[in-house]
């Protein structure tokens, strides 16, 4: 759909629809990531869906890029509302700590690899 562009802008009919579009706000490195980031949106309020779910299986016949998972919200009025989330779920602390016998523990993990201990708590 066109925009109706005036001589004084964009109309507000136009305005109005513009808004209403859906938004491609993201491209997922994988379907967990996409449907995560699809239920924190949802969560906050934010229509949001998935979109190449299933595209996959189509990687060599179409470029692998264009096969990955995509999150579209449904009103491009949100976007700015809906990259905060997405913001802190793609850059959440890594947490990192030492266990008792020597190993250094990244990321998400409360247990070492290594010997089993629990993270210490502070």
């Amino acid at each position: 759909m066109k925009l109706v562009i005036t001589s004084y802008g964009i109309d507000d009919k136009a305005q109005r629809l513009h808004n209403s579009y859906m938004l491609r706000l993201a491209q997922a490195p994988n379907l967990v990531m996409a449907t995560l980031s699809v239920d924190w949106l949802r969560a906050e309020g934010i229509g949001a869906s998935v979109q190449r779910e299933y595209l996959r299986s189509a990687a060599g016949e179409l470029a692998p890029d264009e096969c990955l998972p995509e999150v579209w919200i449904d009103d491009a009025s949100q976007e700015a509302e809906a990259l905060e989330p997405l913001h802190h779920l793609s850059h959440a602390p890594q947490r990192r700590w030492h266990c008792s016998c020597g190993e250094r523990v990244v990321g998400g993990f409360e247990q070492c690899w290594s010997w089993g201990a629990m993270m210490p708590s502070k």
